[in-house]
């Protein structure tokens, strides 16, 4: 992965995401979504591990696994067909050695993770992404509301693909579908029940975050469409 411009600092908010390679899908079946999500949570942390042996092979829950303490933490996360996205901040100001940051290491490891599982399954070889992961720095309350509400209503493009530019037309179609839509955080913020709530590190969401419920979310995204 090659070098970035501006360098990702600890104790701040980064949007992060990346697609696939001429924008081809990245997630083919609920297998791959599951593999990468097992993943965000598995390769949050500084110890090296092996997916077959450290989890396959002893027959446990990727959510369960002694993974130690993680990198950084994540907020917010969202997987599409050809693209993810995911909001977090890094507050390991320990990992100072030179050369060496908790983000980048933390998007190494997962993309490297994802790119061999995803090549050895479907039989390719060759660059999954395109390019290196992209990133924003969040500095201020307005812009970390937006891309805090931005992930989890991504999916809706799924259902109605000019949502952002014409607002949620139908908010209670919207609502079940992401009710059911597995493949990012919304149902931990909505209440489900699951391991994948492991993934998350609510304490370091920001106090003047506005989503202590999910219909503010709605009301919020839609006042400003």
């Amino acid at each position: 992965m090659s070098i970035r411009d501006k360098s990702l600092v600890v104790n701040e908010y980064y949007h992060l995401y990346n697609r696939g390679n001429g924008k081809h899908d990245i997630f083919l079946d609920k297998d791959d979504y599951g593999r990468f999500i097992k993943l965000l949570y598995i390769c949050n942390s500084k110890n090296e591990f092996n997916f077959r042996t450290s989890v396959v092979r002893e027959k446990i829950n990727a959510f369960d696994f002694e993974r130690g303490e993680p990198l950084v933490s994540i907020l917010s996360w969202v997987l599409m067909p050809n693209h993810f996205h995911i909001l977090l901040i890094s507050h390991r100001s320990d990992l100072g050695e030179k050369g060496y940051n908790p983000i980048t290491e933390f998007m190494r490891k997962i993309s490297t993770a994802y790119v061999m599982y995803f090549n050895k399954k479907y039989g390719r070889t060759g660059s999954l992404f395109e390019g290196k992961f992209k990133s924003k720095h969040i500095d201020q309350e307005n812009y970390f509301n937006y891309i805090f509400s931005y992930i989890h209503l991504n999916p809706i493009k799924l259902i109605q693909s000019n949502w952002k530019e014409e607002g949620i037309l139908d908010k209670n179609k919207a609502k079940d579908f992401l009710e059911k839509y597995g493949y990012s955080s919304f149902q931990d913020y909505f209440g489900l029940k699951r391991k994948q709530n492991n993934i998350l590190d609510k304490n370091s969401i920001p106090e003047y975050c506005f989503c202590n419920h999910i219909k503010d979310l709605f009301k919020w995204i839609t006042k400003d469409a």
